[in-house]
């Protein structure tokens, strides 16, 4: 399991010229599945996004994580965080989890992060998104569940 963290001062997801998710400040989460993720790579992601220290205590340090802030969740599914470019110039995705395993495994993903106490917005699954991310930083971070 991949997941690409942007800390964010405002981002939403469009699908059909309609607002799907929409945040002010927080996160936003594109994320991508691999064939052999299950639920320890869903706990594992859950609790090292819960807990990056990436936003900015009263001295302006980066050491407060989500859970001490009431900012919200942006997660949008990102099959493509799996392309392997390795051969040629077009990407192969065949290391993606085939769509209704990903599709599960992103929904049991976002419940997690509620049941944490979250405020979780997201895109639609599967679908044609326009993304609007207005990285705060800016701030990225690569996680990648099988890099311990």
């Amino acid at each position: 399991m991949r997941v690409v963290v942007q800390r964010s001062l405002h981002s939403k997801v469009i699908v059909d010229k309609k607002v799907t998710g929409s945040i002010s400040e927080g996160l936003v989460l594109l994320v991508g599945f691999t064939h052999d993720d299950d639920i320890k790579d869903i706990n594992y992601m859950v609790n090292k996004i819960l807990n990056l220290r990436i936003f900015d205590d009263k001295e302006g340090v980066m050491n407060l994580s989500i859970k001490d802030t009431s900012k919200k969740i942006l997660s949008i599914s990102q099959f493509t965080l799996y392309a392997d470019t390795k051969k040629g110039n077009r990407p192969s995705y065949t290391n993606a989890m085939k769509s209704d395993k990903a599709s599960e495994l992103y929904n049991v993903f976002n419940n997690e992060l509620i049941k944490n106490g979250m405020n979780v917005q997201t895109g639609v699954f599967g679908a044609e998104m326009d993304v609007h991310i207005n990285n705060d930083g800016p701030v990225t971070i690569i996680l990648d569940s099988k890099v311990r």
